[in-house]
């Protein structure tokens, strides 16, 4: 039986570089993946996008009310070779892997559809994400994945004091906010940093809201 394994982590801490390196080395042995990511995160355009730079079309995107399950089983049934990498000898090869990026973002009954995916379809499915929001609350999403993942891993980053971050500010114009809508993605006016449990209860007056 394959596994559901939930890779989370503060921002900055390399998850979308990790889930990139993880879908080179199953294609670099020859084996088919599938890269997805939730609708909502609008960076790059229908792109994984690494802070490294590197970046790569996802094979499909999940809307907030869509079946990732039914998602899932359209995109392995393509046979289009501009559904695949160019390097597969069979563009029909079984799915060895699902890699799933800004993971936090998706509904609790996804999450379970992950789940299905690992042990019914006997898939491997790696989900990447953020743990909390900018006030130290649960996604829906990851506090799901954190409920049910067969395999949990904490993917670190320091603070900008040097000890291990664990939560996420968020600034605007340059300033930390904390109030606000739970998703706003990152650009032109909207930042994150992650922080240490001591910076962030400084930056918020002593409060976890």
């Amino acid at each position: 039986m394959a596994k559901l394994y939930f890779r989370y982590g503060a921002m900055n801490s390399g998850k979308s570089t990790a889930l990139l390196q993880a879908a080179f080395n199953y294609e670099e042995r020859a084996q088919r993946v599938l890269l997805a990511k939730p609708r909502v995160d609008t960076k790059g355009a229908g792109e994984i996008v690494s802070r490294l730079g590197v970046a790569r079309t996802a094979d499909f995107l999940i809307g907030p009310e869509e079946d990732v399950e039914a998602l899932f089983d359209d995109a392995a049934a393509r046979t289009d070779r501009e559904a695949l990498i160019e390097t597969l000898d069979d563009p029909g090869a079984p799915v060895s892997c699902l890699l799933i990026d800004e993971a936090q973002f998706l509904s609790p009954v996804q999450a379970d559809g992950l789940m299905r995916i690992a042990v019914d379809r006997d898939v491997p499915v790696m989900a990447y994400g953020i743990r909390t929001d900018f006030r130290t609350h649960a996604f829906p999403g990851s506090g799901r994945l954190l409920e049910i993942a067969h395999t949990l891993e904490e993917l670190k980053t320091i603070c900008r004091c040097g000890r291990k971050a664990m939560f996420n500010g968020r600034r605007i114009g340059g300033d930390f906010v904390f109030d606000g809508d739970q998703v706003a993605i990152d650009g032109t006016d909207v930042a994150y940093e992650s922080l240490c449990s001591t910076c962030y209860l400084r930056e918020s007056g002593g409060r976890l809201l």
